[in-house]
């Protein structure tokens, strides 16, 4: 499963000089353990983190095109013409020329969500999110593609409790999954997953925390597969914020961290990241107009000496 192996986190630093002591709490501003808030879903502990250090990068170019034909029905169409890489035993990357068209149709609906996508090589790319109550939401995934052993689905049931959430999985190859995460204090929250594998005979279980406030975001999570996953983001200002990671796998031991930035301007964002692997990566998104929107993507892998760059246009919201 995906949440048993996320990317994250920061070590903290002793402060130079002593803290202020806060202020006890009056009879007032005691914690109502009884009305806790609902925490977000378990497997999006990391998403502030993801934001400001996993954008959308790629190579090459890409244009994307959304036209709505009614306030629920949409048409999409994208192009992306660039090279593609291909895996090799060696440390020199390899890369090929490739072009692919995508068309897409989107129905939004308050209760239900139907995306679908089909490229010029075959694939199909399929997403339902159907509201069956107040608290339980239905989301499935598949993707079809006619080379062996590829396609796959996935079913989630998500439950919204007060101050809880639980989501349970199917998947094929026998997949099976749950996860769990509660809000204990106004804003620490616990949870764990657990997963079995039927056709690798393989199974794993995770924890995870999450500390949140106005100015912060720290989360950590470990797994029986061997990751442990550590993030922190701080809010700097309105349009300004901080983010590091850290991930640690025991068996392998594999280890990388990163720092990053995301800034939103008037008409812009950017975002970029540092890598202990010596990458270097940023990523613009510039509102050129209302619904036209021009993007650029670069990155360099100092140790690989590759370098990537790209550039891109999406016109319809």
């Amino acid at each position: 499963m995906a949440g048993l192996a996320p990317p994250t986190a920061a070590t903290a630093t002793a402060a130079p000089y002593p803290l202020p002591v806060p202020p006890k709490k009056t009879e007032d501003e005691k914690v109502d353990y009884l009305n806790l808030p609902c925490p977000i879903p378990y497997e999006e502990i990391h998403r502030e983190a993801f934001m400001s250090l996993k954008p959308e990068l790629f190579e090459g170019m890409r244009f994307d095109f959304t036209k709505g034909l009614n306030q629920k029905f949409s048409l999409s169409h994208s192009v992306f013409m660039g090279p593609t890489e291909i895996p090799n035993q060696s440390a020199e990357t390899i890369k090929i020329p490739t072009a692919t068209y995508e068309f897409g149709a989107n129905f939004i609906d308050p209760k239900l969500m139907l995306f679908g996508r089909i490229l010029t090589d075959g694939r199909l790319n399929a997403r339902v999110k159907c509201d069956l109550s107040d608290n339980l939401t239905l989301k499935a995934n598949a993707q079809l593609t006619n080379e062996p052993h590829m396609s796959h689905g996935m079913v989630n049931f998500d439950y919204k409790g007060r101050d809880f959430r639980t989501q349970f999985q199917l998947g094929n190859g026998a997949l099976f999954g749950a996860s769990y995460i509660q809000s204990v204090s106004p804003h620490l929250s616990l949870g764990g997953e657990v997963f079995w594998a039927g056709q690798h005979r393989k199974s794993g279980i995770g924890y995870a925390a999450r500390y949140n406030t106005d100015k912060m975001v720290a989360t950590g999570q470990v797994a029986s597969t061997g990751m442990v996953a550590l993030s922190y983001v701080q809010k700097v200002s309105e349009k300004v914020s901080l983010a590091t990671d850290f991930t640690y796998n025991y068996m392998s031991r594999d280890v990388i961290s990163s720092l990053g930035y995301d800034y939103i301007l008037r008409q812009s964002r950017l975002r970029g990241k540092i890598d202990s692997n010596g990458c270097v990566a940023a990523f613009l998104e510039e509102r050129l107009n209302m619904g036209v929107n021009f993007i650029l993507s670069a990155e360099i892998d100092h140790r690989k000496k590759d370098y990537k760059f790209g550039f891109g246009l999406t016109v319809g919201e």
